[in-house]
């Protein structure tokens, strides 16, 4: 057995996975899950940390206390060393992100019966786009963080790359592969050579092609169609008396996972009051007023990433808002949500042309799309990214599992 792990701390979900001959690559870290939803809950009725869904399930119950989801979204931004209230105290985001990272490691050995002291992370192709200053401040901080909590040798793999590692132990010959792994906070692709034979190879770097990536994901499908149909609820895009239109900023942070929090504060909630006196349609305004005085505005994502997830497999669903005040009803359909998504699919598709373009790779001469991650399953990208690559065979790996799995042979490669 390995004796070191690797990590997929994702933006949605977390797992860890662990080289172990005849046995599951992934380790159980919740009701004997491999997934860890990457949420943490500060319960203030019980005074208690929760995580993963623990945490969603106290959250929506109904306990009074602090949500926060998300958290790799604050890697690469002018967040990562601010800080969010939590109980009356101060919680600079690193330590927050201390403590996701080092509840993963525990669970982790607690599951295996031995300690992790090396392990590879994954990580997108590109943290912060265009930026590679921020870029390279991301993972160092991620690796501050890793070492923090008790890693004492942190390597990195991009996820696309440990996904294709995934992929290759199933396959019986050589194939020129494209992994599109798509996932909550980015869209990463590369193009590697792949066969049984490689697979031996300590250096691999011939057999990498290309990769690229874009920072738009699962979260961005979520803001999207919350802003395009669940929003104008709320009196998004309505009008003030004053022939202005009701300031965006409260409905693209209800709409974007890791600033929901900005909506609650008292500043905002003051605002929101004056904005309810002034507005055109102010019924629409006291819902959203009471929404976050409520502070459900985690419980208003987590339906839309539900109808989100729905659509993917249904042309329609109506997506019941009972926790409005009044409730709702909202007829959504599949089309509809492509529409929502269509500017954000166009970017994801570009990344993938300009791959190709940049590996000299004509797209007849790719045998295989290997999807994973768990966006990989909206219908309007699979779709546009298979209309690319018309003669590939498309596959779908594990969604959830397939980076943790490549990321754990990584690792055994690695340091043995």
């Amino acid at each position: 057995m390995a004796k070191a792990c690797g990590v997929d701390f994702g933006t949605s979900n977390s797992t860890v996975g662990w080289a172990r001959p005849g046995l599951p690559s992934l380790l159980a870290l919740e009701d004997g899950k491999p997934t860890l939803p990457s949420a943490v809950f500060f319960n203030a009725d019980d005074n208690e940390v929760r995580y993963g869904r623990a945490a969603l399930a106290d959250y929506l119950e109904g306990y009074e206390g602090r949500l926060m989801r998300s958290l790799k979204s604050l890697l690469g931004t002018s967040l990562i060393d601010g800080q969010t209230e939590v109980a009356g105290r101060a919680l600079p985001f690193r330590v927050l992100l201390s403590q996701f990272i080092g509840e993963l490691k525990r669970r982790a050995e607690r599951e295996a019966g031995q300690p992790f002291r090396h392990a590879v992370f994954g990580r997108p192709v590109f943290f912060v786009d265009g930026d590679p200053d921020a870029d390279r401040l991301a993972q160092d901080t991620l690796a501050q963080v890793a070492q923090a909590v008790g890693f004492e040798e942190v390597g990195f793999q991009y996820e696309p790359i440990a996904a294709a590692f995934d992929y290759e132990s199933q396959i019986a010959g050589e194939e020129l592969v494209l992994v599109a792994d798509i996932g909550g906070g980015t869209s990463d692709f590369s193009l590697v050579r792949l066969s049984p034979e490689r697979a031996r190879l300590a250096e691999r770097r011939d057999d990498i092609l290309g990769s690229g990536g874009v920072h738009i994901g699962g979260t961005d499908f979520d803001k999207y169609l919350s802003l395009a149909a669940v929003m104008p609820l709320l009196g998004h895009g309505s009008m003030l008396v004053s022939g202005a239109q009701v300031p965006s900023s409260y409905y693209f942070n209800l709409a974007t996972w890791h600033t929901i929090n900005l909506a609650y504060t008292r500043k905002s909630a003051a605002q929101l009051a004056e904005l309810v006196r002034d507005a055109c349609e102010p019924d629409k305004l006291a819902r959203l007023h009471r929404l976050v005085e409520d502070r459900a505005g985690h419980w208003l994502a987590m339906r839309v990433e539900e109808a989100k997830i729905a659509l993917s497999s249904t042309p329609a669903i109506a997506l019941e808002l009972d926790r409005l005040d009044p409730p709702a009803l909202l007829d959504l359909t599949r089309d509809g949500f492509a529409d929502a998504i269509a500017q954000a699919v166009d970017a994801v598709a570009a990344t993938v042309s300009a791959l190709l373009a940049d590996a000299g790779i004509d797209a007849d001469r790719v045998d295989t799309v290997f999807f994973t991650g768990g966006s990989s399953g909206v219908a309007a990208l699979r779709e546009r990214i298979g209309a690319l690559l018309p003669q590939a065979r498309k596959v779908e790996g594990d969604l959830f599992g397939s980076i943790g799995a490549g990321l754990a042979l990584d690792a055994a490669r690695r340091f043995g």
